[in-house]
């Protein structure tokens, strides 16, 4: 696939992050996703499961930031994130999935409505539709995430998923 198609499929990518829609990805944005999940599963931001939801956003923020702020005025523009994900992440999508992981980790711990260690097909399409994903498409989405058909999404099915839709042209 050429760059600029590559390119075009990774700044479209950046709506997900930029949640309140305002043109740049910063802390808030991080921090919203965390907020909105914690209320869609009815979770205190104080509980141990919010606290380290909060601490994954904070620790993802920073990642991102690390990688993508070249100017840094702790905000990512659409041009900062683009070039973030084409230098640094297109060869390397194991560091993109190593930032994510503790968020990830967190949010389907925050949905783990049964405490089995996994989320549901059912409860990882809420946890998608909180992080702005349409909810016509959180459903096929979270299904697909069910890589074993078990009906459960655990990390290492979400982690390597995220990577490769924010760091392969695919």
């Amino acid at each position: 696939m050429v760059s600029s198609e590559y390119e075009r499929r990774i700044a479209a990518r950046f709506a997900t992050f930029d949640q309140d829609g305002n043109g740049y990805i910063d802390r808030e944005d991080f921090y919203g996703a965390a907020k909105a999940l914690l209320t869609e599963f009815a979770v205190a931001a104080r509980s141990d499961k919010g606290q380290a939801l909060y601490s994954g956003a904070e620790g993802f923020w920073q990642g991102m930031a690390g990688i993508a702020d070249r100017d840094g005025d702790q905000r990512i523009t659409r041009e900062e994130f683009v070039g973030g994900a084409v230098k640094r992440l297109r060869d390397n999508p194991d560091r993109f999935a190593e930032i994510a992981r503790p968020f990830l980790h967190a949010s389907l711990d925050v949905a783990d409505t049964d405490g089995d260690g996994a989320a549901t097909v059912e409860e990882a399409a809420r946890v998608l539709k909180c992080l702005g994903v349409p909810e016509d498409v959180a459903g096929t989405a979270a299904a697909t995430l069910d890589a074993d058909g078990d009906g459960k999404v655990g990390e290492a099915e979400v982690v390597s998923a995220f990577a490769r839709y924010f760091t392969v042209p695919e």
